[in-house]
This record gives structure tokens, C-alpha cells and sequence, in this order.
């Protein structure tokens, strides 16, 4: 059986390898890290992984209002959930009014 696999470097060059294929069969160059890839479109200006300025204002303009209406509650601060807290206290207290327990890790 055979798949279609990348080789590594910055250009798009697909080859068809054998299921149990390795990467150094390609060569000496190593597979680009996650950051590598990220880099390298920075510098040549590919913008496929990255959201354009209007995406983000318009992502923002539906959490923001989200966001006010929760500080604005009484007794708001920001953050509803202690840090390391599986949840707030008052779902504990649920579980354990039903003879439930909470469940650590």
C-alpha cells in the first residue's frame, strides 16, 4: 500500500512512499517544526495560517459584549473559577447534594 506524503522544505513536493516509509528516506534534511513552517510563511507572506485583522475585530465585537455583562454582575471578578478547580463551589455542592462526589485526577 502506498500514501502521498510531503517532503520536507519550504515547497510543496508530494511523493508517493510505501506505508512503512521513514522521512530519512528523503534525505538529510529533517521535517520542518510546527515553528519552522510558521516562520517561514511569516517571511514569505503566506497568509493561510493566520487571521486577517477583520476577522479578529469581528470575533471581538461578539465576546466583548459577553465579557462587559460579566464583569457587571455583583460580585464579578474577573474570574468565576479558582485556579486548579475543576469548576466553582456551588457545582460541587450539586454533585453533593445528589450523593455524587467530585472528581480530582
Amino acid at each position: 500500500m502506498e500514501i502521498e506524503a510531503k517532503m520536507p522544505g519550504p515547497t510543496v513536493r508530494m511523493k508517493s512512499v510505501k506505508l512503512d516509509f521513514n522521512y530519512k528516506d528523503f534525505g538529510e534534511m529533517a521535517p520542518a517544526t510546527g515553528y519552522e513552517t510558521l516562520l517561514y510563511d511569516c517571511m514569505v507572506g503566506d497568509m493561510g495560517l493566520f487571521h486577517r485583522a477583520d476577522m479578529v475585530e469581528a470575533a471581538w465585537s461578539i465576546a466583548t459584549p459577553i465579557l462587559d455583562v460579566w464583569k457587571s454582575l455583583p460580585g464579578a471578578t474577573g474570574r468565576t473559577t479558582p485556579r486548579a478547580r475543576w469548576g466553582p463551589a456551588s457545582a460541587d455542592q450539586m454533585l453533593e447534594k445528589d450523593g455524587r462526589q467530585v472528581f480530582s485526577p
